[in-house]
This record gives C-alpha cells, structure tokens and sequence, in this order.
C-alpha cells in the first residue's frame, strides 16, 4: 500500500504532462495539415524563383522579428510560467518594448534588402513580407506563448490552428484568384498575419490590467538583451542558408531549396511542442537532466522522429512526385537525399531550448553564435565547390548539419553541467 501511495501521484503528474503534450500536438498537427495546404498553394501559385524570393524575405522577417521588443517576451514568458499576478505588469512593459524597438527593427530590415535582395524584388513587397512577420505573426507567437506559460496549452492550440487556418485560406484564395504575382502575394501574406494578430489579441490574451512598473522591468533588461540576441543569433542562423543560396545561386535555385527546407521544416513541429515540456520541466526541476542515460534518450527519440518523418514524406513524394504540385516535384527527389538533415537540425534548436530553460541565455547566444559561423563558412564551400550543378550540393547538407550538431552538443552540455562543476550540489550546502 505504501509503494501505492508513493507510485499514485507520480503517475497523475506523469498524466498531467501526457494531457499538456497531447493539447500542444492537437495545435502541432492541425497545424501540420494547415501548413501543408498554405505551403502547396503558395509553393504553386508563385514561380520556383519567386517562392524562393518570398520564402527568403520570410525568413528575413523572422530574424528581425527577434529584435522586436528587445527580447521582453522572455520575462513575460517566465512571469506567466511562475508567478502569474505580475502578467498585467510585464504585458504592459513588453509593449513599451516593442514600440521603442520598431525604429531598429526597420533600420536591420532595411540592411538586409540592400545586401541581399535589392534588383530582385521590389520594396513594397519585401516590406509588406516583413511586416507581417514582425507586427503581426510575432503578437501571434506572443499570444500563443503567455497561453502556454500560463498552462493553457488547450487555448495556445486552438490559437495556432486558427491563424495557421487563416493563412492557408489566404494562400489557397491567392492561388485559385490572383495573377500569380510576388507582390500580391506579399499583400495578400500582410492582411491574413494581421487578421489572425486581431484574432489572438482580443479573443486569447488573458484578461489582465495593464500596469506600469519600470521597477519591474529594470531588473529583468539584462536577461531580456540575451535573449534577444540569442534568439537573432539562433534565427540568423537557422535561415542564413537561404541568404546564402539566394546571393550565390540565384533566386531559382533558392526557390527549389526553399522548398526542400520547407518539407524537412514540417519535421519540426511536434519536436517544438516537445521542446515547450521540456523547458517547463526544467524551469520548475532543474536536475531532471543530470542523468546521461535520459539525456541520449531524449536526443534519440527527437532523432529518429525527425528522421522517420521526413522518410515517410520523401517515400510518399517518391511515388506521387506531383502529388504536391508541378514546383513542388522539382525538390521531391531531393527529399531522401537530405534524409538525416532534420534530426541533426531539431537537436540543434532542441539544445538551445535547454541552454533557455537554465537561464544560460548569454552562453545560449554565444553557442548559436558559433554555430552560425561553422554553418555559413562549410555552405560556402558546399555552394562554391558544386560549380555549375544545381542541387549536387544537397547531400553535402547530411554531413554539415552533423557537424552543427557535434559543435551544439559539445558546447551546450558543456555549458549546462558548468554549474556544477563550479559548486556542489544544493543538498552538500545545506546545514546539517
């Protein structure tokens, strides 16, 4: 009975986190199906040279999305983790962050378009793209994480499936209606964000009262700076591929990568919502990975349900080459031969999540930093090295994400077990 007793509230915790997981995949997978629908449909309704154009300004947006609110969402992601009250408090603070962002957010914009993409699409469009990414898909994200740290995983879900909806009928309306042109699509890209910003503002915030206290906010700017570099830094490069495939091959041979990177992407999703247990658990247990044993586990299963995933999606498109549309089957027999790239890349973000979850933020952001730089010098040399051939290249990418992954691990595990090697554990200090 007493082996009972203990065993009963470990398994209802056990349940907790299986019926939280099981709320963030119902998002993770509606949102696979959605994602699908608007990929096929824009992949399809623009040229290939012109999907890579957009995918690139995405990805663009993306990164300075991260300098937004000068990585504010990281206090406010921890305040709704632990301490639930003060949401009001740091709500209010991270909008005042984000607008004083926005003057630099438009000045690294502005660089990126001269360095990468002027000559090959026009500002209106490459300013719309981004604009959707930062000001509107970014609250998005916001919304869903405040939702998650506050536990309601139901809610952030529900959310993601409902502005992953809301771009797929954009994009299948764009494909079934428009000319076909980048700048209506980047139009058309711009409302559907900002519909679905409106969506989770007014019907998924939490109902809070705003408060004003700088007090607050001054003691959390330096966490709040990491992490914002960090997360430029992980995103740069996490997307610098694409930068690099543009200026080097061309907007035609971006499109056909953009599109590959696209299929591998979906791969991710269910690693993501993992990923979001994990830094909870760790936030509220900070010894659940001292084990090796668990931590290969954890690194075993993301790897082999990356690769399983991108197997399974390169087998179907291996037999139904245009089952996803006439551009699309330009990159289908790419997708076995960049079949080890997903799990090496989910690690990489996965470990990232764990440097996050400890609070590491500066060695976090000194780790991408790295990683980044490995990632764009062993490119080029795969970019340059492949001469006049389009894609030859593409099973270089097995050994380069290997090799990313080897200097992640090395580096992150380092970093989170540094702690202890500096101290003794909490239970050698306490008095006897």
């Amino acid at each position: 009975m007493q082996r009972l007793a203990i065993l009963i509230p470990k398994l209802k915790a056990n349940l907790g986190l299986v019926t939280d997981y099981a709320h963030l995949m119902d998002g993770s997978l509606g949102r696979l199906l959605l994602s699908l629908a608007y990929f096929v449909s824009v992949a399809n309704g623009l040229t290939v040279a012109d999907f890579g154009l957009f995918a690139t300004a995405s990805a663009t947006g993306i990164v300075v999305s991260r300098i937004a609110a000068f990585g504010f969402v990281s206090p406010l992601y921890r305040v709704a983790t632990v301490r639930k009250r003060l949401v009001g408090a740091y709500t209010a603070g991270f909008i005042a962050a984000f607008a004083l962002s926005l003057p630099l957010v438009a000045l690294a914009a502005a660089g990126f378009y001269v360095c990468f993409f002027a000559g090959e699409m026009s500002v209106a469009a490459f300013a719309a793209i981004v604009a959707a990414e930062v000001l509107f898909w970014r609250l998005l994200e916001v919304v869903c994480i405040v939702n998650n740290g506050l536990g309601r995983f139901g809610r952030a879900a529900i959310l993601v499936v409902i502005g992953s909806g809301i771009r797929a009928v954009a994009a299948v309306a764009f494909a079934a209606l428009s000319d076909g042109s980048l700048i209506a699509w980047a139009v058309s890209y711009m409302a559907a964000n900002a519909l679905a910003m409106v969506v989770a503002v007014l019907f998924f915030y939490p109902n809070v009262r705003l408060r004003w206290t700088p007090r607050l906010y001054l003691s959390r700017w330096r966490d709040s700076v990491s992490v914002a570099g960090a997360e430029i830094i992980f995103y740069l490069q996490s997307e610098l591929d694409k930068l690099l495939v543009l200026s080097i091959g061309g907007p035609h041979v971006a499109g056909i990568y953009a599109i590959l990177m696209r299929l591998v992407d979906l791969t991710a999703l269910p690693v993501r919502s993992f990923n979001t247990m994990v830094v909870q658990k760790l936030m509220r247990t900070p010894e659940w990975l001292a084990s090796w044993r668990v931590r290969w586990s954890l690194e075993a299963g993301i790897a082999g349900v990356s690769v399983a995933g991108l197997a399974v999606l390169g087998g179907f498109l291996h037999a139904f080459p245009n089952a996803l549309g006439g551009n699309v089957a330009n990159a289908a027999p790419l997708v076995l031969v960049a079949l080890l790239v997903p799990a090496f890349r989910n690690l990489i973000e996965y470990e990232s999540e764990l440097l996050y979850a400890r609070g590491k933020t500066t060695v976090r952001a000194l780790v991408l930093a790295l990683v980044g730089l490995v990632k764009a010098g062993l490119l080029v040399l795969l970019l340059v090295g492949a001469g006049e051939a389009e894609t030859a290249w593409i099973v270089g990418l097995n050994g380069l994400f290997l090799v990313l992954w080897l200097v992640s691990a090395v580096a992150t595990y380092t970093a989170f077990d540094w702690q202890h090697r500096l101290r003794p554990p909490r239970s050698e200090l306490r008095p006897a």
